[in-house]
Parts: structure tokens; C-alpha cells; sequence
């Protein structure tokens, strides 16, 4: 989940709000040894540092090459929360589910929630747990939410950092607002989507829907790495701070915002990860190691994204087309203090995950457009 800055972050979905002032000045440190066929790429961290990013870290394989890049104040191996990356996690694991008869998408949502998603226009019962994972719900986002906002991203975080949500109030927050738009007709990212997804994975299988994506991938895919910290406000270690600012006032100050409960965000954004695990779950998604054939093709089929034509969602994961034609599938995201992406080619060779450490600012744009489409000598 993230805050808006590029049309990718705008899929990423915030739950990071990122708030507009001086930007936080970090020294630059050294970083990996540059290869000369990355040099773009590094250079493209080293701009969102001198552009007021705290740090960068980046991490890239492509066939046998293995690269790693840090700017400013990171460690290549630093773990992150890693925002809406989380919504493909949850959507493989219905996809896993469906592929075993035990759920079919296109039942409506009233079918495993029901009257969860009812008041003022919104209905359960003419929503799918499709539309929920391709976001043409009309489902309105709770993070959207003026209250939800002053309390969780602006001056009121610092108060409220460690208080612990249950996803049905998350939902209940949504319900208090009329939808975007009647489901099917449009697209709009909406954060209950997933959160809903998450309740829905549970009703399934009688268990966290946080087992479900441990026994079903990160066991599998050996990430040790990733985790779903449920309540836990802590960070593994290796990290570095993430910062935000809680306010749009002229001069306000970055703070550190690492420590939280992430079940304000749920399934729809609070794992934690790093560059390396991002992209070997990534890798293997797309090449078709999680999923039978049937369900990797409803994984990878996309629904348009209104004013956006070089990209399309699908069931929990994106396709974006870059400047030079290279087309990657992935996902963005943000939570506070921490905007990621991983992407990775359709025949799964060439990956890329990334991590900036500020809520207001930075872009991952600049390093996917060097890494994929570097130029020429």
C-alpha cells in the first residue's frame, strides 16, 4: 500500500501516505561494486538519494548475473515491509485454493462473508472474490478514509502507532462510504479488496490467512526472509529506519516510522521482505511453479486501468510496459516510510526488487527503466 507519486505508485495502493516537504538530506555511501552492465541502474539509485530519498537498495539477476546496488543509508541486505507486494501473496494463495476445489473466484463474496460488504450501495452479494482481486469491486478503500488518515498517516500516528486493528473494522470503515462505481463497470485500487480477500482465505481454510501464505509459499519458496508479522511492530534485522512526514506544513521534519502495528494494513499490505525473496516468489509465479495452467492464465489475465494503456492489472499482480517495449510483470507497494517494487520479464530471466526508505518522495521508475532498458553503447 502507498502513497501517489508516479503512475506505479498509484497501483501500488499507499498505505503510506506520503506528505510533501523538505526533503531529508543523507549522505551518500559506498555501494556494491558497480558492474559495467548495471552502471545505469546505479546511478539511477544514486539520483533518488540526491533527490532527498534516505536510501536505496536494489537487487537484479538476470540468466547467471547477480547484482546488488545501495545508495545512501541502506544494506544490500536489508528486510522491509513491502506494502501491496502483499496482494499477490494473497491472491496466489486463492488461486491455490480454487486450483484445489475448494473455492471457485466467481462466487460472490456474500458466499464466504456473508453481510460483510453491505451499507450505502455496497451489497456482497453482486461482488465477486474475483472482482475483489482484479479491483472492478467499486469497493471504496478505507485507507481513503479522512479519519483513517489523520489517525494512521498524519500527526496522530505517533499516538496511535501501535494500536491493533481487526479486519473487520478495517471493512466496517469502507462500509461507511458509498462505492466507486458498480461493480464490473470500472477500475478504482481499493485496499478493502484485499483485506476482504484475507477474511475470505481464512473462512476457507479455518486457519490466519497469514498460515495459508507460510505453508503454501514462503515454506515452499524457502524465504527466509519473508514473514507476516500479524501485530508484531518490531523489524528483523538486518534493517535500516523508514521515514515519513505526518504533515504537509512547510519544514516538517522526517521521523522515523519503523516501529508499527501493521494489522492497519492486513492482506492487503503487511508482510515483510527482502530484495532477494521478492524476486525468486516472483520468478517463480510467473514461470508457473505455484499454479497449474489454468490458474496461471487467470492469474496473468488483465483488466484495463482507465488512462493507462502500456499497463493492466490482474488477479493480484501487474502489467506495465516500459519505454523501450520490455514488458514486466509484478507489483508496487508502500506502507509507511518504505515504497517497493518487484517485477520480473514474462519468461521470468531478467528480475528486479527494490527498496526507498521515505514516504514523501522517490520513484522507482528511474532504476526499472535503466535495468531494462539500459542504453546503448
Amino acid at each position: 500500500m502507498s502513497a501517489v507519486r508516479t503512475t506505479r505508485t498509484v497501483l501500488a495502493a499507499a498505505l503510506a501516505a506520503g506528505i510533501t516537504a523538505t526533503v531529508l538530506a543523507a549522505p551518500a555511501l559506498a555501494a556494491t561494486p558497480v558492474r559495467a552492465d548495471h552502471t545505469a541502474t546505479q546511478r539511477a539509485l544514486q539520483a533518488e538519494v540526491d533527490a532527498g530519498v534516505p536510501g536505496v537498495v536494489a537487487q537484479t539477476r538476470d540468466g547467471a548475473d547477480r547484482w546488488t546496488g545501495t545508495a545512501g543509508q541502506r544494506g544490500g541486505n536489508d528486510h522491509f515491509r513491502v506494502g501491496s507486494i502483499t496482494k499477490t501473496f494473497a491472491a496466489t494463495v486463492l488461486l491455490q485454493l480454487q486450483a484445489e476445489g475448494r473455492i471457485d473466484l466467481d462466487d460472490t463474496v456474500d458466499t464466504w462473508l456473508p453481510g460483510v460488504v453491505r451499507g450505502n450501495g455496497h451489497d456482497g452479494r453482486r461482488i465477486t472474490v474475483r472482482q475483489l482481486l482484479n479491483h472492478t469491486s467499486g469497493i471504496y478503500s478505507y485507507t481513503s478514509d479522512p479519519a483513517f488518515q489523520q489517525r494512521v498517516f498524519g500527526p496522530e500516528f505517533l499516538q496511535h502507532r501501535y494500536d491493533s486493528w481487526a479486519p473487520r473494522q478495517l471493512v466496517d470503515i469502507a462500509m461507511a462510504h458509498q462505492p466507486d462505481f458498480t461493480p464490473g463497470t470500472s477500475w478504482t485500487y481499493s485496499n478493502t479488496n484485499y483485506v476482504l480477500a484475507g477474511m475470505v482465505i481464512e473462512k476457507v481454510t479455518g486457519r490466519p490467512y497469514g498460515k495459508a501464505v507460510e505453508n503454501r509459499i514462503i515454506k515452499p519458496l524457502k524465504l527466509r526472509a519473508t514473514s507476516v508479522p500479524g501485530n508484531r511492530p518490531g523489524m528483523p534485522s538486518p534493517s535500516s529506519p523508514a521515514y515519513a512526514k505526518l504533515s504537509p506544513a512547510p519544514g516538517e521534519p522526517a521521523v522515523d516510522v519503523s516501529r508499527l502495528n501493521p494489522s492497519i494494513a492486513y492482506s492487503a499490505g503487511e508482510i515483510i521482505s527482502d530484495a532477494a525473496d521478492l524476486q525468486t516468489f516472483y520468478r517463480a509465479l510467473i514461470t508457473g511453479r505455484l499454479l497449474p495452467k489454468a490458474e496461471q492464465r487467470e492469474l496473468t489475465t488483465t483488466v484495463a486501468i482507465p488512462g493507462h494503456t502500456d499497463e493492466g492489472y490482474g488477479l493480484g499482480i501487474m502489467k506495465r510496459k516500459l519505454s523501450c517495449g520490455t514488458e514486466l510483470w509484478g507489483h508496487s507497494g508502500g506502507i509507511h516510510g518504505s515504497t517497493s517494487e518487484a517485477v520480473v520479464t514474462k519468461d521470468g530471466k531478467h528480475s528486479l526488487a527494490m527498496n526507498l526508505n521515505a514516504g514523501w518522495t522517490g520513484s522507482s521508475q528511474g532504476a526499472l527503466e535503466a535495468e531494462f532498458c539500459p542504453p546503448k553503447a
